[in-house]
């Protein structure tokens, strides 16, 4: 195991460390200790590695992460593996705003609860929530999974696309465009697999599938109040 002490270092030396590791280095597993709530620890790594993050982060952790395995042991701030590639992120405690914004891949995992807008303009992460999530979460998502175990708050899937979201709990209320639909068998394997790969334990038979009623994809004059 490699440390790097954040205090000790700086962000700039930390960061720098872990993303110029030479391709075929045997130095693939590290652990950051001191983060102080520091912005953008671990952001923009290429390569196959864990990081262990041992205490809170701040702003942007984990942003752009591409095949990297990162475990933040404690909460994490605004834009949480924002347009995440591959890989993963976890974080034991919980999240701020915006987690998982814009990513295209990998898995994120959250097991405390997330604040407003998880999972905005998603586009093929998948998001597992051990708790709840905040008002707008899923807004314009436009594809993967978003797993909540919880409660969802409001306006959940405003202008969604093709995104598939599967809340166990309650919902406050639905966003523009999102409706509760079917949970066929397909979506049943799909939803227990990532419960499974995230770990968390919850019974996939409680959870309810939302997505696109597919009524906003085209401008349509009679129902513009809608917009």
């Amino acid at each position: 195991m490699n440390t790097l002490d954040l205090q000790a270092l700086g962000l700039r030396a930390v960061n720098s460390t872990l993303q110029d590791l030479e391709d075929g280095s045997n130095k693939t597993a590290w652990t950051v200790t001191n983060p102080m709530g520091q912005h953008a620890i671990a952001c923009g790594l290429d390569k196959p590695m864990s990081v262990d993050i041992l205490g809170h982060v701040g702003f942007y952790c984990g942003g752009m992460n591409k095949e990297a395995d990162i475990t933040v042991h404690g909460h994490a701030g605004v834009g949480l593996a924002e347009n995440m590639m591959s890989g993963s992120v976890r974080v034991t405690g919980n999240a701020s705003q915006s987690a998982g914004a814009t990513g295209h891949g990998g898995l994120l995992v959250i097991e405390g609860d997330a604040s407003s807008r998880c999972g905005i303009s998603m586009k093929g992460i998948d998001i597992v929530v051990g708790g709840s999530v905040g008002h707008m979460s899923g807004f314009m998502a436009q594809l993967g999974h978003l797993v909540v175990c919880g409660d969802a708050g409001d306006a959940l899937g405003d202008s969604i696309y093709e995104a598939k979201l599967y809340v166990a709990g309650s919902v406050d209320s639905l966003g523009a465009d999102c409706i509760e639909k079917e949970m066929t068998p397909e979506h049943l394997a799909t939803l227990t697999n990532l419960l499974q790969r995230s770990g968390m334990d919850a019974d996939p038979k409680s959870f309810k599938r939302y997505g696109s009623a597919r009524q906003l994809y085209h401008f349509d004059i009679d129902k513009a109040d809608a917009y």
